[in-house]
């Protein structure tokens, strides 16, 4: 990933991530990065400050590769009201505070899976039949997780099967 501090033609900078940079000149000669100000889609790229480490992150190199590998960034996707928010949803315009939640929800959410592998077991496509068989006291109570399809879940919602439906963010341990 690679962050761009953009400005469009009524000066407004922000700040977009791209895969690379061809990724950025393909978005904006397609028009798709707009000012999440005023919505123009004629942007540039505006002067950056270089990265320059002082002695206090060459000191503590540790914790700042441990920071920055603990906030996995990941696709992610939310409703969108205005052209702006939805390609700041998309990934390609974003501000701090914006990608600030990204980050604190995907840490949640890499948690949450990691409590979820520990603490529970893996039952794969067989969710929903050995859900009902906690259920009906035909097993053992435990916790479980796997795979289910829109028609098991809506059979055990309706059959009072108690469970959640967790988004499952993609490990990059790579």
């Amino acid at each position: 990933m690679i962050v761009f501090d953009l400005r469009c033609k009524k000066e407004h900078v922000f700040e977009a991530w791209f895969k690379d940079s061809a990724a950025y000149h393909e978005q904006v000669e397609a028009g798709v990065v707009r000012c999440p100000v005023c919505g123009s889609s004629r942007v540039e790229k505006a002067l950056m400050a270089p990265n320059v480490a002082t002695r206090r992150q060459n000191k503590e190199p540790a914790q700042a590769e441990s920071d920055q590998s603990s906030a996995p960034m990941g696709e992610v996707i939310a409703p969108a009201a205005s052209p702006a928010n939805s390609l700041q949803a998309q990934g390609s315009v974003t501000t701090n505070a914006d990608l600030e939640k990204v980050t604190e929800v995907m840490r949640a959410l890499t948690e949450l899976r990691e409590n979820v592998e520990r603490e529970c077991d893996y039952v794969g496509g067989d969710f929903a039949e050995e859900a009902r068989k906690i259920h009906y006291g035909e097993r053992e109570p435990r916790g479980i997780y796997g795979e289910s399809s829109d028609e098991d879940a809506k059979a055990l919602e309706e059959e009072g099967v108690e469970f959640a439906r967790v988004p499952w963010v993609p490990r990059h341990d790579s």
